[in-house]
């Protein structure tokens, strides 16, 4: 799955052995921001079950699938837990397709999470998906701090 170098998709700056793969194995996470942080790390890396195992039965879909999107980058913008109940104010950032037919997007979500049997579970949360044009001169979408001409929009 991964090597000891190998970054973890959520943005923590740790290497994926030290951050989301305990939890995609097995693990518990400890916070609700913990497991969101898992789960983009498990649609980054196409991990569908272990999608459905972190969702809440009541609003699990029948099927996990994310056909086509490749997740670029998760800003974490606010979390809070009380008791059992928890939200995480997320945004990420993708694309869809490839080559000129490249679009990017972001979606920006307050999800909520719910703690049960010491698990924490996704319940449900209201996504905003917003299209991006970048410039081949603006800031690149994906995070690096280059232009965009210099690295995604080659």
């Amino acid at each position: 799955m991964s090597t000891p170098e190998t970054r973890c998709p959520c943005g923590s700056g740790l290497a994926l052995p030290r951050c989301c793969q305990p939890l995609h194995q097995g693990a518990c996470a400890t916070t609700p921001e913990a497991l969101m942080r898992s789960r983009y790390s498990a649609f980054a890396l196409g991990l569908d079950d272990y999608l459905r195992e972190t969702w809440h039965p009541d609003s699990r879909p029948a099927v996990v699938s994310d056909d086509g999107t490749e997740w670029k980058r998760l800003e974490v913008l606010a979390s809070s837990m009380q008791g059992d109940s928890g939200r995480v104010h997320f945004r990420a950032t993708f694309t869809e397709g490839a080559g000129r037919r490249q679009r990017w997007g972001v979606l920006e979500e307050d999800s909520r999470f719910t703690r049960e049997q010491g698990r924490w579970l996704y319940l449900d949360g209201a996504p905003r998906v917003e299209r991006l044009k970048p410039g081949r001169n603006d800031s690149c979408p994906c995070g690096s701090q280059r232009k965009f001409k210099a690295c995604c929009g080659r």
